[in-house]
């Protein structure tokens, strides 16, 4: 047992370093969170895991080499990621813009902060879209898990399958967390049509953005 904890406690801590690091999908989540609240932040959070686990089992299987080693199989998928971006980023901001019309000529009550509808599977889908046309995400555990990894434990495979599940697992508990907070302060806040549509407008603009930095990204 304790040569276990002495092994693998290096490992832990860099994937606990690695998931509290601003990135990507802490962005994305933090956005849904605050758009639509904690139910659709959590879903957004499993879609986000499981486009990743995608990466883990073809990583483990030797098919994430074609991306890390074929400069087009590469571009092809960072090429899709990035026009599903920028296309949830338009449809985000034609939203938030169509609804600030349609509450300039009426006079209801204030709704949620939330401008637009969206379901729990359509949070899950979203997330592991975006996870699985960024591939970056499979260079990364290429790049990170075969340095845990020792012959002498075992089956390789085996042993980056377990590595990768349990930084997914550190990321399911740290992104938990977050989405809990956001929701917390975003509660806080009165709901208000204006407010909604401005958040919109900055989750669309950050969806945007991520296409961008996605875009400018080299194998």
């Amino acid at each position: 047992m304790i040569e276990l904890l002495v092994v693998y406690t290096p490992f832990l801590i860099a994937a606990l370093l690695l998931n509290i690091s601003p990135g990507p999908d802490m962005a994305y989540i933090v956005g849904q969170t605050a758009v639509h609240g904690r139910k659709i932040g959590l879903f957004s959070s499993l879609g986000v895991i499981s486009g990743a686990f995608v990466h883990v089992l073809a990583a483990t299987f030797g098919l994430s080499a074609i991306l890390a080693t074929s400069a087009l199989a590469f571009a092809i998928v960072k090429w899709i990621g990035v026009a599903y971006l920028v296309w949830l980023g338009i449809g985000a901001l034609r939203s938030s813009f169509a609804k600030s019309e349609s509450d300039a000529q009426s006079a209801e009550p204030a709704a949620p902060i939330s401008t637009k509808p969206m379901t729990a599977f359509g949070a899950w889908r979203q997330g592991v879209m975006i996870d699985v046309l960024n591939p970056k995400v499979a260079i990364f555990f290429m790049a990170f898990l075969p340095q845990f990894i020792d012959s002498t434990r075992g089956n390789g495979a085996v042993q980056f399958l377990v590595l990768g599940l349990m930084v997914l697992l550190i990321a399911f508990v740290v992104e938990g967390m977050l989405v809990l907070a956001v929701a917390s302060a975003a509660g806080r806040i009165k709901g208000s049509r204006k407010l909604g549509a401005w958040l919109n407008r900055a989750l669309g603009g950050m969806f945007i953005a991520l296409g961008i930095r996605l875009a400018i990204s080299q194998q």
